[in-house]
């Protein structure tokens, strides 16, 4: 089996897949997903900590925790530009390194401006892995001729339980923030040491142009937001929505977001087969109609069979973003690293928007009306289906 450390001809030649698609790549490109999520995932239970450390009020803090998106959002297309010349490997070595050395600092830092510093470059990080590890992913996947990118978004959704899991136990049991996220620090450093090298190495070529995304490229953007909008809304808003239908008492709100993410893993673990057996274009069409359900359930039953809605929304989502990203790689009319940057950015940047805009609809009408919105939205993946599935 030919080892991925041989170099590789530039992006713009056609290279041997035996190169690619291996059993090393493959173990690199999910332990890569894997670290991401982890590393995210530990910041969550620690927020209260960093919040304490500093001395700001909650909307304070609201402030700060835009330094994350801000960070991703810088990162993200310089991250498509490096990746379209000399594929995802630095990146992915670049953002992993940056989230192992500022996620112990997240825990300790006392000072509000060295807080949003620290926030701004755990951000960057983030971007950086979120968007290299999807370039070196469509990679892998176009060279094996066959679907792997749900598999490879599974592992994110995995390291995501893991490192909150982790982290929460660490610290229920007495264990100080600093401690515990070292604890996570070190996985994320070890899974990213074992990546190192496994990943693709590609020579550099003529420096891309940057692109403003356009045609199939902003349509995989454009319901790649929808998508994110969808899962950010779910995250944000779900226990309120719960609270304000009488479904749950306080202590079960967490219940919705709870299937909700069980139904996405199970999704991606089984996304490759589904995928396969489908196609990119029954995938996105399916997936949409049965999101859509999903919110049909939630807002318009009662008792058990509106949680079921959460379960059927983590279940169509599940593999459409992989899908779109896989699209993104494939289509011809900008570089590769390039358009997966631009569908992170704008789909990231439907995560950063979804809070705000569903809290402004709430306001001037009801939640319930502001997730109808959701599912009037999420109609647009099987409408679109067709023409997107065509890159």
């Amino acid at each position: 089996m030919a080892d991925s450390r041989t170099m590789l001809p530039p992006p713009s030649a056609a290279p041997a897949t035996s190169t690619i698609d291996t059993g090393r790549t493959r173990l690199a490109t999910r332990l890569t997903f894997f670290a991401a999520g982890f590393a995210m995932a530990c910041w969550a239970p620690v927020v209260p900590f960093a919040k304490a450390n500093v001395g700001v009020s909650d909307g304070q803090l609201g402030l700060l925790l835009l330094c994350i998106g801000a960070g991703s959002i810088i990162a993200m297309p310089v991250t498509g530009w490096v990746s379209a010349q000399f594929g995802g490997k630095p990146m992915i070595l670049a953002g992993g390194f940056g989230l192992v050395a500022l996620l112990p600092v997240l825990a300790v830092v006392g000072d509000p401006f060295l807080l949003a510093a620290t926030l701004l470059g755990f951000g960057a990080s983030l971007g950086a892995i979120d968007v290299a590890m999807n370039v070196h992913a469509v990679e892998v996947e176009k060279a094996a001729e066959g679907p792997l990118m749900s598999g490879f978004h599974a592992m994110f959704s995995l390291g995501g339980f893991a490192g909150a899991g982790g982290i929460t136990l660490l610290l229920s049991n007495g264990v100080s923030p600093l401690p515990g996220v070292l604890c996570g620090s070190a996985i994320v450093l070890a899974a990213i040491l074992v990546a190192w090298p496994r990943l693709l190495t590609v020579q550099g070529g003529s420096p891309p142009a940057f692109v403003a995304p356009r045609g199939i490229v902003l349509l995989l953007a454009a319901l790649a937001a929808v998508s994110f909008l969808v899962e950010g809304a779910i995250l944000d808003w779900s226990a309120l929505l719960l609270l304000g239908r009488d479904l749950v008492d306080p202590a079960q709100s967490g219940l919705g977001y709870t299937l909700f993410s069980i139904a996405m893993t199970i999704g991606r673990l089984t996304g490759d087969r589904v995928v396969r057996a489908l196609g990119n274009r029954q995938t996105l069409l399916w997936g949409g109609l049965l999101t859509v359900a999903g919110f049909f359930l939630l807002l318009a039953m009662e008792g058990m069979a509106a949680l079921a809605g959460f379960g059927l929304i983590g279940l169509g989502t599940a593999n459409i973003v992989p899908v779109l990203f896989s699209q993104a790689g494939r289509q011809a009319g900008m570089p590769a690293g390039l358009a997966v940057a631009a569908v992170t950015t704008i789909g990231y940047a439907g995560v950063l928007a979804g809070p705000a805009v569903i809290g402004f609809v709430s306001h001037v009408s009801s939640l319930s009306i502001a997730f109808w919105l959701l599912a009037g939205l999420m109609a647009l993946v099987p409408l679109c289906s067709r023409h997107a599935a065509r890159a």
